[in-house]
């Protein structure tokens, strides 16, 4: 019911509008074309009132020939006769766009009486050209001639030619303006007509939209107020005509979905609650990493401090020693020298340590591969440190049949296996003995360092690799060993770890591959 009945105002609401409409475009280009011929008879008088004004001046320079001679004013006479044709022209051009549009009998006689008027300047520059000619050979015979040229046909002819010419575009203007005033009177009676009869219309179906609609929109706001203010169980009646009954039915499932996303919603916040508890806790963690790391390099600053003040007080003070005494021989020289050579080296050695860690995070390590046996380099570094610790017992096994040479730096290699050697012996009692084993892994060697020592606990076993790092109660070194062999050993893309229990010593593995090259970058070394 409402459907036909808003179909049947809206049809009758757009043709009235479409009248109207109409009515306006038809206005506006009415009013447009008067507005352009307006112009164009505004234009006319113009170019009449300029063309007279140009042909006046010609006429004086032309009488100034007379009196002057016929060369007198040539230029001008020339500039003002291109003028005068420019001028005669646009009127036809103006003239005959006019007549096309308001038709003959408005414009009855501008077309012909523009070309009177072009033969009659023509016929005056011809008579005042003629009258100089002559006037050259009779200067006195031939002041009848110009006075009838001055008086009549100039004042008399050609000045009644420009005022019929500018008083029939004056008449044209006051056509078209009454035109224009006509078509605004009309234009404006249609309006208060096309008001007067749809006003009426308009006010009533307002007032049936309102009532008709009025308490649908009640139930639905109501509805909406409801829903808005979070009350999901709620649900709008479906009594209503038919034409509300999907929108009614469309809420409704609506709200049923609301409240299904507001139950996943809680739970996706408590979700939420317990991830960022979650995360705070690991960020928590995290800070205080960081916190012992910040604090390990506080630890570090003062130990190096430390160790480098002692082998430089030491060289200092056998310096200042010996410069103080008068008679030395040379056995006290050469003991100084070498005291000061054995500091020297240690301090070397720290700054060695120092600057492989540090093109090591930098990623400018530098190795310098060459082709090695690997039970060959752990063979060697077994019988230097037994030479060391003659006591010990340091075994060594290969668990290999038919060795391959691997593409590594032997320096820093062997220097891994001697940090892990030393850590062993170091660790371990004076008679606890020391295995070393040489294992084939899946493209590459394991080798396999264990003792039988105290062990490492759980806490020190995370953070062993790590610099500055110094296993509780040992009391000496920088720390630098293992984080040392690790940067080694991941330069040659391999990997090291370590297994132990308290109490049950420990047991270090490094793998190096053989299937990729290792890291040879192309810097200087220092």
């Amino acid at each position: 019911m409402y459907k036909r009945k808003l179909f049947f105002f809206g049809l009758i609401s757009t043709f009235i509008l479409l009248i109207a409409l109409g009515s306006a475009a038809l206005s506006a280009h009415l009013t447009r074309e008067n507005l352009q011929q307006s112009q164009i008879a505004q234009s006319l008088l113009t170019e009449h009132l300029q063309l007279s004004s140009v042909s006046y001046r010609l006429f004086k320079q032309l009488t100034d020939e007379l009196l002057f001679g016929r060369n007198a004013n040539q230029a001008k006479v020339r500039n003002k006769q291109q003028l005068i044709t420019q001028a005669l022209n646009r009127i036809r051009e103006l003239e005959i766009v006019q007549r096309e549009a308001l038709g003959k009998e408005v414009t009855a006689g501008s077309i012909e009486d523009t070309a009177q008027l072009g033969e009659l300047l023509e016929t005056i520059i011809e008579e005042f050209n003629s009258i100089t000619a002559v006037n050259l050979n009779e200067p006195l015979g031939q002041q009848a001639r110009v006075q009838a040229l001055l008086e009549d046909t100039i004042d008399n002819q050609f000045r009644e030619a420009i005022n019929a010419a500018v008083a029939r575009q004056t008449r044209v203007v006051t056509t078209i303006n009454t035109k224009i005033e006509t078509l605004n009177t009309a234009i404006v009676w249609v309006t208060i007509g096309l008001g007067l009869l749809t006003g009426p219309f308009i006010i009533a179906g307002c007032y049936w939209l309102f009532n008709a609609l009025y308490q649908p929109l009640i139930v639905l706001r109501t509805g909406t107020d409801a829903i808005a203010a979070g009350n999901y169980n709620y649900r709008l009646p479906e009594t209503l005509d038919s034409e509300f009954s999907d929108l009614v039915k469309a809420l409704n499932g609506l709200v049923e979905r609301l409240a299904e996303h507001e139950a996943k919603a809680q739970a996706h916040r408590k979700q939420l609650t317990y991830e960022v508890a979650q995360r705070t806790r690991e960020l928590t963690e995290a800070n205080r990493l960081l916190t012992t790391i910040d604090a390990r390099r506080r630890q570090f600053i003062a130990d190096i401090s430390h160790e480098l003040r002692t082998p430089l007080t030491i060289i200092r003070g056998e310096a200042q020693v010996t410069l103080r005494q008068r008679t030395l021989s040379k056995d006290d020289y050469r003991a100084t020298l070498n005291a000061i050579l054995n500091q020297s080296v240690n301090l070397s050695r720290l700054v060695d340590d120092m600057l492989l860690l540090i093109r090591a995070e930098m990623n400018q390590l530098q190795l310098e591969p060459a082709t090695v046996k690997l039970s060959r380099l752990i063979q060697d570094q077994i019988l230097s440190w037994k030479k060391v610790y003659a006591s010990r017992e340091i075994s060594f096994r290969c668990h290999l049949v038919n060795e391959q040479t691997m593409s590594v730096d032997k320096q820093r290699v062997s220097q891994v296996i001697a940090i892990l050697l030393e850590n062993a012996l170091k660790y371990s009692g004076p008679d606890a003995p020391v295995s070393v084993s040489l294992e084939a892994k899946q493209q590459g060697y394991a080798v396999v360092i264990k003792d039988s020592g105290d062990g490492i606990s759980p806490s020190d076993q995370a953070q062993i690799f790590e610099r500055f790092v110094r296993l509780r109660g040992t009391g000496s070194g920088l720390g630098l060993g293992l984080p040392i062999a690790k940067a080694i050993v991941e330069a040659h893309h391999g990997t090291i770890d370590v297994a132990s229990e308290v109490g049950h010593g420990a047991r270090f593995t490094v793998y190096l591959p053989f299937t990729k090259d290792v890291i040879h970058e192309d810097i200087d070394r220092r």
